[in-house]
């Protein structure tokens, strides 16, 4: 049967919180725990048991222009199941805990808010959004993104129901960004492969964070090292990925929205170099070094992306230890064209040389073309 609704665009802007009781619950990382108000006073009131097939987990701070359309954009679905909405609001300071609970106030049965007590950070909000959920299946849309096919949900359920040996699906999205100075592009490339696995995904994070499903319960808990992250779906993906290949959608069903609030977004190029390097030696002991052959490849690329980053800020030094942990993590690596890196080097160590070499390689371009 299909879900309808209507919607309440612009209508919740003004809501302020219930004054009736709300529970209060544990969620956190193995051997910790964070305190956390659900407020679910009206979730679900008729207190009957109810067969969750699919969890949305949300997860949102300051989305204040944004967070509407999220929600919207799960509302819009028409499915033959029952499906909920986990917010996880992390005690915004804008208007959003008020959009997010005028929201349950007028979806009582299907959405249910976290209203954290304090700011807890996005891995925090993350992890005990995803714990929060019910559902056979778990599908992500973050407070800043938003899905565009109505059928979404019901395509990816038929899907993992029909096909028990993948544990993850995902589709294609489209990029914007907010500020329009890049021009809105597709996520996913042209030669994304249909079946991936979890060898492929360790390579590097190639799923839309909002347009993924998976199978709950597939493992046990987050490890204690997430706490230490900035990043939280590839973590998520590869943990799942150990349990079922992965199957890719190639149809544009969701918006991947990058702006400045964004925690991925916001960071400067040489932080997300960092952060990604530092969470593949997490999945590498995670893993126990079986796939230390790909992680090292993929670091290999991480420290040069470094390395790049640091040579067109001027800071040689950092530039050039950089390289060096290239070329140490993987010596010859066919995601990096060795002419790059062997120019890289020069260009660091014999900056006239590198120079005239391209002085000369000008020249001869324009004695070629007259």
């Amino acid at each position: 049967m299909a879900l309808p609704h209507t919607s309440i665009l612009g209508q919740v802007y003004g809501s302020k919180r219930s004054n009736a009781a709300c529970v209060t619950s544990v969620f956190g990382l193995a051997g910790k725990s964070h305190a956390i108000v659900i407020d679910d006073s009206s979730y679900n009131r008729s207190g009957s048991e109810v067969d969750v097939k699919v969890s949305v987990a949300m997860i949102t701070y300051n989305h204040e222009n944004f967070i509407a359309q999220a929600i919207e954009g799960v509302l819009m679905q028409v499915v033959d199941f029952q499906y909920e909405i986990i917010i996880g609001e992390d005690c915004s300071t804008d208007k959003t805990r008020n959009i997010v609970v005028g929201y349950q106030n007028r979806f009582p049965d299907r959405i249910k808010v976290l209203l954290h007590e304090k700011n807890v950070g996005m891995m925090q909000n993350f992890i005990q959004t995803i714990q929060a959920c019910r559902g056979e299946y778990v599908a992500l849309c973050e407070g800043d993104d938003y899905w565009t096919a109505p059928h979404k949900l019901q395509k990816q359920v038929d899907f993992l129901e029909s096909h028990p040996e993948y544990a993850i699906c995902f589709h294609n999205a489209i990029t914007i960004c907010e500020d329009g100075s890049k021009e809105p592009q597709n996520y996913c490339p042209v030669n994304q492969k249909i079946i991936s696995t979890l060898k492929d995904l360790i390579v590097e994070n190639f799923i839309p964070t909002c347009s993924v499903m998976f199978r709950r319960g597939l493992f046990n808990e987050f490890p204690d090292w997430c706490s230490n992250l900035r990043m939280g779906d590839w973590p998520l993906h590869i943990f799942n990925a150990q349990h079922g290949n992965i199957r890719y959608f190639n149809e544009l069903m969701g918006v991947y929205r990058i702006h400045s609030g964004g925690v991925w977004s916001s960071m400067r190029d040489i932080q997300q170099c960092k952060e990604t390097i530092m969470v593949l030696d997490y999945l590498n002991a995670y893993l126990d070094f079986q796939y230390e052959k790909q992680i090292k490849r993929s670091k290999s690329v991480g420290y040069y992306k470094l390395a790049a980053t640091y040579t067109n800020s001027g800071d040689a030094a950092n530039a050039e230890a950089s390289l060096k942990k290239s070329f140490i993590e993987c010596p010859f690596n066919n995601r990096i064209p060795g002419i790059r890196r062997s120019k890289m080097l020069l260009r660091l160590n014999t900056p006239a040389l590198y120079r005239f070499a391209k002085t000369l390689k000008r020249s001869v371009r324009l004695a070629v073309s007259s």
